[in-house]
């Protein structure tokens, strides 16, 4: 026998309910209200096999509101994943249970990306969506034609990050790309008239996207606007007016039914209400099977679509870019050999052009961009060609002046797999990116950011462009690696160990100013292990000098005034402080000996140097703001020069010896 669409859509309820209810915690309004939507969209519209969650061809499906976890969790457990289990479900918000208070990726398969920062999640999605677009240009309509489908609420749609991914999904017609808008009225303050009177679909439409209406408890209704959306060659926004809490007969409709459990007064009262005469956690037997039966729709296209994979020549190829695996071919061996029969003076940024040069011609999968910074980020090369409306095949992408949508957006690519994106803009932006910095890290995303102008060594342009505190903040970011190189070939190594890492980002802070190549040897890759000695000490060794990016070249001039000194000195330029925590102790006290002075050199705030040079070392560096000036005018203001450090070190040894 089966069920009602309305007995299906009320287990969404009920479960999202009791769960909230039995945590204590929760948000039960957003799934109880988006029930009937997102009945309609799982039993009718989207494309999914639970049987196999990682199909490549796959709708994706994003939960933008994601304290409404609760939604996404009873459908992904009604239409037949293998998680979450009903007991996860009574487990909501507890420790060891997949169903974390938002939707984690890396928690439950079916689950594309970790949402709840309200925005981000239609922001990666704009990324889903172009990554769609680009390996459809690329492979065809055969292995790839999906859509990517959002459900937002009024939050998402109010932050700042919302403006520009609407922008940029406008202006490439991402057609595959529906949102659904949770249009309930109700923010966590009160109704949303208390902050917000704009015009939301005049503002989507604006921007280039189809906007459709529907009532959002209307199952007919919302069909006949889905099917409206996917005919368009737009990108769609749905606007599904809910009441939010729907079914909650004393709070629907209210700001009490958002963030907080109805209590068990008002759980029975809902029961009533919707006709649901179930004891908590029960889903009776004919709701299972019609939402099993639901589930089990995806598996005629994904057999159809698997037999189209093994008689496509471009099978072997698609696999491993989806797989993630970087091509067998790939190595910049060549390339850093003729850095060193060629020396090379230039910045890191001109450096990491240099480097991308190579990856770009052997890696397929690399989609660049930056933040209207590209002749400043240099990370446009040979043959990419401009990703937009009509050529989706290229591998460039001219984001504006959005450099948190960008980030978000690159998030999404990565996650939707086949592509591996970078993208560039000043590190002093990085504040403008560091929340979808932040996911990048959660959900173990390969996003790779270039950030070039890293220090005073930028010069004129002044302390509102120069970064100082930025080089610390970003290294506090749990599995986000941060490249920091020293010269070309340190660049060129530090790109390859970013591209390797399949489990998070990397973050390449680059140069400004030009820099004398140091590695003037080919061989391992010496930046790997984070910190290495790039110079040894002649003289017997009292100090050890540890510096980053363009300071080790200033490390290295400190060294040889010390050793014309008779002080011998070593030089370790340390380009990833995350790289070198992980190797082990043995490596790290060979490399700094208790018994030599540490001193850290870097154009950023000393804070953290620390952990590296002891309370007795030294730190150099720059713990206000910049100013502007010609760079080494400003490096010599602020005492990082040999001139200024060795007197200090000098004075130090003599007091300790003393």
């Amino acid at each position: 026998m089966t069920a009602s669409f309305t007995d299906c859509a009320n287990a969404i309820r009920a479960l999202s309910m009791d769960a909230v209810e039995a945590a204590n915690s929760g948000h039960p309004g957003m799934p109880m209200g988006m029930a009937d939507v997102a009945t309609v969209l799982f039993q009718n519209y989207l494309k999914y096999d639970p049987a196999d969650p990682k199909w490549a061809d796959r709708d994706r499906f994003v939960l933008s509101a994601g304290h409404g976890s609760m939604l996404q969790y009873s459908l992904l457990h009604l239409t037949g994943y293998a998680r979450p289990t009903l007991q996860d479900i009574r487990d909501f918000r507890q420790i060891g249970s997949p169903c974390a208070g938002h939707p984690e990726n890396f928690e439950l398969e079916g689950v594309e990306c970790t949402t709840g920062p309200l925005g981000q999640g239609l922001a990666m999605a704009v990324g889903f969506a172009a990554a769609e677009r680009h390996l459809n240009a690329v492979y065809g309509d055969d292995l790839v034609d999906h859509r990517t489908w959002v459900i937002a609420g009024d939050g998402c749609l109010m932050e700042g990050i919302n403006h520009e991914a609407v922008g940029l999904a406008g202006h490439l017609k991402l057609g595959k790309l529906i949102v659904l808008w949770d249009d309930n009225k109700i923010t966590i303050d009160g109704a949303v008239s208390l902050s917000s009177s704009e015009d939301i679909p005049a503002r989507y439409r604006a921007s280039g996207w189809q906007v459709v209406e529907c009532d959002g408890h209307d199952a007919a209704d919302i069909a006949r606007a889905f099917d409206e959306a996917i005919a368009s060659d737009l990108p769609s926004l749905v606007k599904c007016r809910t009441i939010i809490g729907f079914g909650a007969p004393n709070k629907q409709g209210s700001s009490k039914v958002h963030g907080s459990p109805l209590g068990a007064d008002e759980v029975a009262a809902a029961r009533v209400q919707l006709g649901w005469n179930h004891p908590a956690f029960e889903i009776p037997g004919d709701i299972r099977e019609t939402w099993l039966e639901a589930g089990k729709r995806g598996a005629t296209p994904h057999a159809e679509w698997k037999q189209r994979l093994a008689e496509h020549e471009d099978r072997a190829e698609f696999e491993r870019r989806m797989r993630g695996e970087l091509p067998a071919w790939f190595s910049l061996s060549d390339h850093i050999q003729g850095l060193i029969d060629a020396p090379q003076k230039v910045a890191t940024r001109k450096a990491s052009e240099m480097a991308l040069e190579a990856i770009n011609a052997q890696i397929p999968d690399t989609v660049g961009g930056s933040a209207d910074l590209t002749g400043s980020n240099n990370t446009l090369t040979k043959g990419l060609g401009a990703f937009n409306a009509d050529n989706y095949a290229s591998r460039y992408v001219y984001y504006g002046i959005r450099e948190f949508g960008m980030s978000a957006a690159m998030n999404g690519m990565a996650l939707h797999g086949g592509v591996i994106p970078y993208g560039g803009t000043f590190l002093v932006f990085a504040d403008y990116a560091r929340a979808a910095i932040r996911l990048s890290a959660l959900q173990q995303a390969r996003v790779i950011y270039v950030m070039t102008h890293d220090s005073i060594g930028l010069g004129e342009d002044g302390p509102t462009h120069q970064p100082v505190e930025h080089l610390t903040s970003l290294r506090l970011i749990p599995n986000l690696d941060v490249y920091r190189p020293c010269d070309v070939v340190e660049t060129a190594e530090c790109w390859e160990l970013a591209l390797q890492r399949a489990d998070g980002p990397g973050l390449l802070a680059l140069s400004r100013q030009n820099l004398p190549q140091l590695r003037l040897e080919a061989g391992e890759n010496r930046s790997a292990r984070g910190a290495y000695a790039i110079r040894e000490a002649e003289a017997p060794r009292q100090v050890v000098l540890i510096a980053s990016g363009s300071e080790v070249e200033i490390a290295v001039a400190v060294r040889d005034e010390l050793e014309a000194q008779g002080i011998g000195a070593d030089v370790v330029s340390m380009p990833c402080w995350e790289r070198f925590d992980a190797q082990d102790a043995q490596y790290k006290r060979d490399l700094l000996p208790a018994h030599a002075l540490k001193v850290s050199i870097e154009a950023g705030t000393t804070l953290g140097w620390e952990r590296y040079t002891g309370i007795d070392g030294l730190n150099f560096g720059v713990d206000g703001f910049g100013a502007s000036g010609p760079y080494l005018k400003l490096y010599e203001h602020f005492g990082l020069t040999a001139g200024a450090i060795v007197p200090q070190i000098v004075e130090k040894l003599n007091g300790e010896q003393a």
